[in-house]
């Protein structure tokens, strides 16, 4: 199976989060999981790192900041050279798509979750 390594970028501790949801539904389909967000912790067994962290191997890093917050981590999305950047509802930012572009990463504006429950992710 292809590495599918993904990098939840603005994860919670709060489990009624979409993030929070999607590590554990990434998990639950046999996806490697890393996660950064504001708060250190840990999400069934994943730990939630504070600042960006030397990654290799990152498949898709999943959106779960607003285009405001996004803005810090453009160096740090594009040094990681993920396949593909997902932007979950509420995350579009047409800067950032492209930024990618001219990266060759491909942008992609969907839900995780709906992409997990019809096995298209």
């Amino acid at each position: 199976m292809k590495n599918q390594k993904t990098l939840v970028l603005g994860a919670s501790l709060k489990q009624e989060r979409y993030s929070n949801i999607a590590i554990k539904r990434l998990l639950d389909n046999n996806i490697e999981v890393v996660a950064l967000g504001a708060k250190r912790g840990e999400v069934s067994g994943v730990t939630i790192e504070v600042s960006p962290i030397l990654l290799s191997d990152i498949d898709t890093i999943t959106l779960y900041l607003s285009p405001k917050n996004q803005q810090q981590y453009y160096d740090y999305i594009k040094e990681l050279q993920p396949r593909r950047v997902i932007f979950n509802p509420g995350t579009e930012n047409m800067e950032l798509i492209e930024i990618l572009q001219k990266e060759k990463i491909h942008a992609e504006i969907a839900c995780t979750l709906v992409l997990l429950s019809t096995k298209q992710f």
